[in-house]
C-alpha cells in the first residue's frame, strides 16, 4: 500500500521534474507540455466555478456523424476515460473520494453507442468484404 502510494504521488512529480531537465534539447519541453498531464485533470483554485459536465452522446447524434467524425470522438472519449481512470486510482490510492464519478458511465455509455452505431453502418454496407473489414475495426476499438 506505501509503495502505490509512493509511485502515485511521485510519479507526477518525477515526469514534471523531467520534462524541465531536458528542456535544452526536447521539443515537447520547450513548449511546456508534458504528454502524462494529459491523465490527470487539471487542477483548480478556489475561487474557480465548480464545472458543469455534460451528458452522454444520444445514437440519434451519432448517426448524423461522419466516420471520421466519429473516429475523432471516440479516441477523445478515450482519453477522457484514460484521464478519469487514472484520476479515481490515484485518489483511491491516497484514500480520498473521487469527485463526480457518474462521469465515467456517461463516457462508457457513448463509447458503446458509437460502437453501436458503427456497427449498423457496418450492417447496412452493401458490400460483404468492406462489411467484414469495418466489423474488424469495430471490433478492434
Amino acid at each position: 500500500m506505501f509503495l502505490t502510494r509512493f509511485i502515485g504521488r511521485s510519479f507526477l512529480a518525477a515526469a514534471r521534474s523531467h520534462s524541465t531537465a531536458t528542456a535544452a534539447g526536447a521539443s515537447t519541453a520547450t513548449s511546456g507540455h508534458n504528454p502524462l498531464e494529459e491523465f490527470f485533470e487539471k487542477e483548480r483554485t478556489p475561487d474557480d466555478q465548480k464545472p458543469v459536465y455534460g451528458r452522454s452522446w444520444k445514437a440519434c447524434e451519432l448517426r448524423l456523424k461522419s466516420w471520421d467524425d466519429l473516429q475523432k470522438l471516440w479516441f477523445v472519449l478515450l482519453k477522457e476515460k484514460n484521464m478519469l481512470m487514472t484520476q479515481r486510482q490515484m485518489l483511491h490510492a491516497q484514500n480520498l473520494r473521487f469527485p463526480n464519478p457518474e462521469r465515467i458511465p456517461k463516457v462508457r455509455k457513448s463509447m458503446c453507442r458509437i460502437k453501436h452505431v458503427l456497427t449498423e453502418r457496418a450492417i447496412d454496407e452493401a458490400d460483404p468484404r468492406r462489411s467484414a473489414e469495418m466489423k474488424r475495426m469495430i471490433n478492434t476499438l
